[in-house]
């Protein structure tokens, strides 16, 4: 009780301040009305007159130059210590869940931990709402790993949100990074560490109320700085206290030790854990090691780690920087001696694949990188549903709904990743060559920027071959609905089929499903000609061709006491066919959804606003081109009311229109997808839309469409609407 008071007293200091500061900041603009659209719909109308004046956004949350909402680090102790949650706070808290996986990060199964270090971190992955970049660094062999830690040199790491959403949901847990260097660093730590109890405390609660706010799992703590007899005598009991608070705030909480400081308060790099520093490993979860070991330091550790074998973090510096085992593309040799030692490993900026070698190759160099360690990688299982994924890597060279392209030109939005599948060569046991091999590629696309590539060979010998996609453990409910969304390039005949691992026959009944083999567990469900009725809203095209060249196949399958376990897709040989044959097929969607939850009524978007309103002359050049009238830039925020547990994003479009609100909608533009958003918020930045004429007012109509979980789309009715009627200033 004691020691839980001060933070219970900061908490609510600070949750009321974030509330004044939240009203002030999201005041609408000056009147508005609701107005009904129809018989189902309602509009909130907002009223602004144009103008020119400056109203400076704060900088720790915008960017300079854009002034697009960012993630952020605190660069000192005193702005640790003075952080209270704000209403600019909020773009940046996770929308995704840690997701449920198998087996849990509490077991003692080795684990891969990657620390991601790259050119000092807060690049284009610092944009919480995505950015124009071109060529980005992309990650997305989430099932080889366990933990994702962003590194940075700033004292309070703070995971950019994408990140964050990503990995959590892929059921990665993502650490900050708390770091204290050189003679700097060291006259911070002697200002929390060196004084009572309080003082460390209160470092400790902060850090503990950033991971809880922000919805990530927890800090690898590295301190490189020499510090006194009474500071490093209080870093044990600053690491019990943080790690017994976070684990009470933050399920599934994890506090690390990076190797640096030893007890006497030295920093000696041990590239083992030892009788020197072993008293900070059994004051936290666990213990990252220097990277310049050899076996010798594993044997001696074996001893050393007892039981915690697990919680034993082995350092691989992919650069190979220093005398190390294997880094670059010979890190399976460091793989291979730590996982022989039972201990878990820890891939320290595996982004030399992006930083150092050609930009161009760098998916194959990736793909290179992560093949090699792929036997020192155990994947883990999803075991949540609903379980859909578009194979979107959260970039592209266009953006493209359900088979519509809606933009060109290049984006990247970390939080749009969706769920990556296991990236493998499948062969099929004996002599026969046939083989699958996947790959992410951004030529084509059915919903976002990017879809699943499977290039392989049937040969003569053989009748079909498959490769498995994904790792599961769901417990399902006892109707299920399936859908793969596919197509072959090029003329061939190939069938195409999904199949699904189920879990112990003996207590399994499945109905609608054909089993491959009387001893397999592997399935083929029966595809169905026509959705069932009660679904047809949400599946109406299953069987059919769709735009683009892709099909829609959907499956119905009812279970009872079944453990879904893998994921499948199947390649056959055409009827009659006796020769070897090659295929090319694109994958564009996986859906595994509760039949039943497609049948509840959806939640309407509701309460949209406008506010922190901006308006910027156009630049000349804009206004002359092809003679349009004059323009303005608008930028504003919009916030709207949705329970968040139902929704995997929002999809903000506008549409504009200048003339008298009288003219009504008739007048608007066709809508266009202005972005994605990952919380109840959004803001709109350098929106072009036309001047108002005298005695008449400009309109810019903003439309939130929700989309659920299950990856279906939301009918109009559902989506939020919010008109801005402007006129030109006063004279």
């Amino acid at each position: 009780m004691e020691t839980a008071g001060p933070r219970t007293r900061a908490a609510a200091r600070l949750g009321a301040h974030a509330t004044r500061e939240e009203q002030r900041k999201r005041r609408p603009v000056r009147r508005w009305q609701r107005r009904r659209i129809g018989e189902e719909q309602e509009e909130a109308v907002f009223r602004e007159v144009v103008s020119f004046t400056r109203d400076p956004l704060p900088a720790r949350y915008y960017d300079k130059d854009t002034t697009k909402p960012i993630s952020f680090y605190l660069p000192s102790l005193e702005e640790l210590l003075a952080w209270a949650p704000d209403a600019e706070d909020s773009f940046n808290v996770a929308l995704e869940p840690l997701k449920c996986r198998q087996p849990p990060l509490s077991s003692q199964r080795p684990r891969t931990l990657l620390c991601h270090d790259m050119m000092g971190g807060y690049l284009d992955d610092k944009f919480i709402q995505g950015s124009a970049a071109q060529n980005p660094y992309c990650f997305y062999y989430w099932q080889c790993i366990d933990i994702f830690v962003y590194f940075s040199h700033h004292l309070v790491t703070i995971p950019p949100v994408g990140w964050t959403n990503a990995a959590h949901r892929h059921g990665v847990c993502v650490l900050g990074t708390f770091i204290a260097e050189w003679k700097e660093g060291g006259r911070l730590c002697e200002a929390f560490l060196a004084g009572d109890e309080h003082s460390y405390q209160a470092v400790a609660d902060q850090l503990v109320l950033i991971a809880q706010f922000f919805r990530f799992d927890g800090w690898l703590i590295n301190i490189e700085s020499s510090l006194s007899p009474a500071a490093v005598g209080n870093v044990p009991p600053f690491l019990r206290y943080l790690s017994t608070q976070l684990c009470r705030q933050v399920p599934g909480g994890l506090v690390l030790w990076y190797d640096s400081v030893v007890s006497s308060g030295q920093v000696k790099w041990q590239n083992e854990l030892n009788e020197q520093n072993r008293i900070f490993f059994d004051s936290c979860d666990g213990f990252f090691t220097n990277y310049n070991w050899q076996e010798e330091h594993l044997d001696r550790m074996v001893a050393q780690a007892g039981e915690r074998r697990a919680d034993v973090y082995v350092g691989v510096d992919v650069f190979a920087r220093g005398h190390v085992v294997g880094g670059q593309f010979d890190t399976h040799k460091s793989l291979e001696l730590i996982r022989k030692h039972g201990f878990s490993a820890a891939l320290f900026a595996p982004g030399w694949v992006y930083e150092c070698l050609e930009k161009r190759d760098f998916f194959q160099n990736q793909d290179k990188f992560w093949g090699l360690l792929g036997r020192y990688l155990p994947p883990h299982s999803i075991c949540s549903l609903p379980f859909v994924t578009s194979f979107c890597l959260g970039m592209g060279t266009r953006r493209v709904c359900y088979g519509q392209e809606e933009a060109v030109g290049p984006w990247y939005h970390l939080s749009a990743q969706e769920i990556q599948p296991l990236f493998a060569e499948q062969r099929p046991e004996g002599d026969g060559q046939g083989w699958v091999k996947t790959h992410c590629c951004l030529a084509d696309a059915w919903n976002g920027g990017s879809s699943l590539l499977l290039r392989g060979v049937i040969p003569p010998e053989v009748g079909h071959v498959a490769v498995r996609l994904f790792s599961l453990h769901v417990p399902v409910p006892p109707k299920i609905f399936l859908s793969m969304v596919y197509k072959l390039e090029g003329p061939s005949d190939v069938g195409v089929a999904l199949e699904l691992t189920t879990g112990d026959a003996g207590s399994c009944h499945i109905g609608g499903i054909s089993t491959l083999s009387e001893t397999s567990s592997r399935h083929s469900p029966r595809p169905l000609r026509v959705p069932p009725t009660k679904l047809a809203r949400w599946v109406g095209h299953c069987g059919q061709q769709l735009s683009g060249g892709w099909v829609q196949r959907c499956y119905e399958v009812n279970l009872q006491g079944c453990v879904l376990q893998d994921l499948w897709v199947s390649f056959s040989r055409p009827p009659g066919s006796q020769e070897q044959e090659a295929f090319v097929c694109r994958l564009g969607e996986l859906q595994v959804v509760d039949a039943n939850s497609l049948l509840r009524p959806l939640p309407r978007v509701q309460a949209v606003s406008v506010s922190r309103v901006r308006w910027q002359r156009a630049a000349p050049e804009e206004e002359e081109e092809e003679q349009r009238p004059a323009r303005l830039r608008l930028s504003c925020a919009l916030h709207w009311s949705y329970p968040l547990s139902h929704v995997r994003c929002f999809r903000i479009h506008c549409c504009r229109a200048t003339g008298s609100p009288a003219e009504g909608p008739p007048g608007l533009e066709k809508p266009a997808l202005l972005g994605l958003a990952f919380v109840n918020q959004y803001r709109v930045v350098d929106l072009a839309v036309a001047a108002a004429g005298p005695g008449t007012d400009g309109r810019v109509e903003f439309l939130v469409e929700p989309v659920p979980r299950e990856g279906f789309l939301v009918p109009k009715a559902e989506w939020g609407r919010a008109a801005l009627l402007y006129s030109g200033p006063h004279t």
